[in-house]
């Protein structure tokens, strides 16, 4: 796709502006970096506070046609294995859309505001899972696709500072852990929620498109706070040993494998009291019982050495034996080391063991598996 092709964000002047080095990233161009440089943003924002443009995200809202969120919630607990029956009024949960064989459709952000469910869906298929969900739930809900919507991200120890300084001060203030609130701003509203893809204190923003650049350019006016770009939100959701969808996870793989079995409420699983009842449910619930043939886990290479996604991996260096893949990799400012994740078979996740994985030119280099995530996850 030509830079001509790629769709512009509603920071795309503020973006140039800024002198971001862009690049295209779910059809749409978005900063890689500022001119500091991706390990001078992550440091910043590990520190105090970076600004993301994440306006790739696909926002839709969800009503059932009696506006009875009891129905709504009903009809989405039979696409995702959530707790949505029991999510209440202004929190916001992750979780996963899965397929009929048990893969994962999609990872996702859910928020209940009033009446409604808003959903925030990857960039790169929001389309395709945009309608599956109207198709899915056309009998019981209206679905709304709200893609002209912007969306910022505030991530970094300040985070709540500098917003408590912009809006209300006492709401930002007594703010928890996946609560997610309509807020005024200049005339417009805003959905603001304690939440993000770094491992650390941080918010959500969703705003109106004409809104994103004059409220983005006053975060920016704050001193704690300065522009990031997405190698630097990878770097981060790499630390926090999180997955990017189309690279770790995908449709097939599973929730088990992908050792996000945290994202399945305790309700919908075998023995809860509504379990099952979600696309690929027995699968999801037999890997659960019996295991499955591969693991997600971290790995740190021995060498200053990137190894990115499909470099294999191997039980011993004469290369007899391949037990796993790498699926993503990235320099880790924080542990100034190179780190990575991927799948190997169970018999090769137990922490501490030595493998091999062997670069585009055939060399072998020593990799250990290691814990998730790399840097222990802090916030409010």
């Amino acid at each position: 796709m030509t830079d001509e092709t790629l769709k512009p964000s509603p920071l795309q002047a503020l973006h140039e502006e800024l002198n971001a080095q862009m690049g295209g990233y779910a059809g749409y161009a978005l900063p890689e970096h500022y001119p500091s440089g991706m390990e001078v943003e992550h440091l910043h924002t590990r520190k105090q506070a970076g600004l993301f443009d994440i306006s790739f995200l696909g926002q839709i809202r969800i009503r059932a046609k009696e506006d009875d969120p009891a129905v709504a919630a009903e009809a989405l607990e039979a696409l995702m294995p959530l707790d949505i029956k029991g999510l209440g009024p202004n929190r916001v949960l992750y979780g996963l859309l899965t397929t009929d064989h048990g893969g994962i459709r999609d990872d996702l952000a859910i928020s209940r505001q009033g009446d409604d469910f808003l959903l925030v869906l990857n960039g790169e298929n929001r389309e395709d899972n945009a309608d599956y969900l109207e198709n899915a739930l056309s009998g019981d809900c209206k679905l709304v696709r709200e893609f002209d919507r912007a969306m910022l991200s505030l991530q970094g120890p300040s985070s709540a500072e500098v917003l408590s300084r912009i809006l209300d001060h006492a709401t930002i203030t007594n703010m928890h852990y996946r609560d997610s609130l309509e807020m005024p701003w200049e005339g417009g509203v805003l959905i603001v929620s304690r939440f993000g893809y770094t491992g650390m204190e941080g918010f959500d923003i969703s705003i109106a498109a004409e809104q994103a650049e004059a409220f983005a350019r006053r975060l920016l006016s704050e001193a704690e706070v300065e522009p990031a770009g997405l190698e630097t939100r990878n770097s981060l959701r790499m630390e926090a040993g999180l997955c990017l969808y189309g690279v770790d996870i995908d449709r097939a793989t599973s929730p088990v494998e992908a050792a996000l079995v945290g994202s399945i409420a305790t309700c919908r699983r075998a023995g809860g009291e509504r379990a099952g009842g979600y696309p690929g449910a027995e699968t999801i619930e037999g890997q659960m019982e019996h295991g499955v043939y591969r693991q997600r886990v971290g790995l740190r290479p021995e060498a200053d050495v990137l190894l990115a996604g499909g470099v294999e991996l191997f039980s011993d260096e004469a290369r007899t034996e391949q037990v796993g893949r790498i699926t993503s990799g990235c320099f880790s400012p924080t542990l100034r080391a190179m780190i990575a994740m991927g799948y190997v078979t169970p018999s090769h996740a137990a922490e501490g063991t030595t493998l091999f994985a062997v670069d585009a030119d055939g060399q072998p280099h020593t990799v250990t598996v290691t814990a998730l995530p790399f840097v222990p996850k802090t916030g409010h």
